[in-house]
């Protein structure tokens, strides 16, 4: 279904005689994150450049870490694909909202309602020109750590499905969440927190990592031990490798352990690599 969702927008922004690409690894395009978490990373330079005009959309994988506390609340998924729209001094906010109404009643996920920021009520709200309701949200705020705008924010069912920022009040920074799409139009049920760590490791795999002690290799094996940890599977050498690994950490705690009754966890980690949470999960 969710491939069914890509060739659609492909053809939709084809159609309209904008660029598209599609970028399935989260490799990063600068240092600023491990992984690439947004569509607008790799654009990042052309916003502040006042002499580039143009426009392009994308589907690009992303990875957040900061939702893996939240996997399988059916919103959050570690890693998920955005679908994306960038437009530099060329679209207005008005077209970028037509261009994506457009799209979702074409793909049967017509908002509910969008929001907007009380400073840009007056301002955006008739951009709608009345199609649907538009709430005022002080949350519509963006940044990106160097650039700091408004946003217009799309709901479904209670939902965030996407949004258009508009940085520099003269480009266009739109984003919808693949995954959170075809849940809605297509009844994709959400998937498991187990399945979502699976996927998010063979993604990562897949970008060319492999699990190490720093950066996006210590990531991954945080990620294979989460998995083994809950009795999860992967048909992979790196997981098999996780297991053996995770076995001798325990070993070693269980010999230990009457030995330093009083050590704190981050001695244990510090020291021997052993996250004391994991191994009680394991008692």
């Amino acid at each position: 279904m969710a491939g069914r969702l890509i060739r659609t927008y492909q053809d939709f922004c084809r159609v309209r005689g904008i660029d598209f690409s599609l970028n399935l690894s989260v490799r990063p395009f600068d240092s600023t994150t491990l992984f690439c978490s947004a569509g607008m990373q790799q654009y990042k330079p052309l916003f502040p450049d006042a002499a580039f005009k143009g426009t392009f959309a994308n589907i690009q994988s992303c990875l957040r870490l900061g939702d893996l506390d939240e996997i399988g609340d059916g919103t959050h998924f570690l890693h998920f694909d955005m679908i994306g729209l960038f437009s530099f001094r060329q679209m207005t906010l008005e077209e970028a909202i037509d261009f994506w109404l457009d799209f979702l009643a074409g793909i049967g996920a017509w908002p509910d309602h969008v929001t907007i920021h009380p400073d840009r009520m007056a301002e955006w709200a008739p951009l709608y020109r009345g199609r649907l309701p538009v709430v005022p949200d002080p949350e519509c705020l963006w940044s990106d750590g160097t650039m700091r705008s408004y946003c217009t924010e799309f709901y479904k069912q209670g939902v965030e499905i996407g949004n258009i920022v508009n940085p520099l009040g003269s480009c266009i920074d739109a984003g919808f969440g693949l995954e959170r799409l075809d849940m809605l139009i297509n009844g994709t049920p959400p998937a498991a927190p187990q399945a979502i760590l699976q996927d998010a490791i063979s993604t990562i795999i897949a970008s060319g990592y492999r699990p190490g002690n720093k950066e996006q290799g210590y990531v991954l094996r945080k990620l294979l031990r989460r998995l083994a940890v809950m009795g999860g599977a992967l048909d992979h050498p790196f997981f098999q490798e996780e297991l053996i690994r995770q076995q001798r950490l325990q070993e070693r705690y269980v010999r230990l352990k009457p030995k330093h009754p009083d050590k704190p966890a981050q001695w244990w980690f510090d020291t021997h690599g052993i996250d004391i949470t994991d191994m009680e999960r394991r008692d």
